[in-house]
């Protein structure tokens, strides 16, 4: 059987990525980085947004070896919060559209799930509402935690372990 292969893109369509299969997990995050980067990248000139209404960041979690630039990979910049930040966030230059970031030692890359469109599979749930800053009610249609799930490092763990089966 096929793989799915999803695509996500930038504003203007000069920069496009590929992630193949499941994501390891498709959620909502609201750490105090994720609300910094999301505030960072919508504030450049006319950029779409990457968060929710809430401040919530959602994103499709891939591994390395699944996750893809396949057209205009000279046009993303990468930006970090400070510069001994772990985490790098990769912008669109070309119209300001943040795609995802890539957080240093991990073997992943979570890609900004609004860059999917209608192809973004269902989210899962919502992580670190404690660092939720909105005043909006708390959605309650996905499960909610506080911090981030066992479930995260437990799909983390085992992504790493297929990659390194070569799965």
């Amino acid at each position: 059987m096929a793989q799915i292969v999803r695509e996500s893109r930038c504003r203007c369509g000069q920069v496009r990525c590929e992630a193949v299969g499941a994501p390891i997990i498709s959620a909502i995050c609201y750490c105090q980085d994720c609300q910094a980067g999301g505030q960072k990248i919508e504030a450049l000139p006319d950029a779409p947004p990457v968060r929710d209404a809430d401040g919530g960041t959602p994103y499709l979690t891939y591994r390395d070896d699944r996750f893809t630039c396949v057209a205009g990979a000279a046009l993303l910049h990468g930006q970090r919060l400070h510069n001994a930040a772990p985490t790098q966030r990769f912008v669109a230059t070309c119209c300001n559209t943040g795609m995802f970031l890539k957080f240093g030692p991990g073997h992943w890359v979570s890609a900004y799930r609004l860059r999917f469109g209608d192809d973004a599979p269902a989210l899962e749930l919502r992580s670190k509402v404690a660092s939720r800053h909105s005043e909006l009610p708390l959605p309650t249609d996905l499960p909610v935690y506080r911090g981030f799930p066992l479930r995260l490092f437990w799909r983390l763990l085992t992504s790493r372990l297929a990659m390194a089966a070569a799965r």
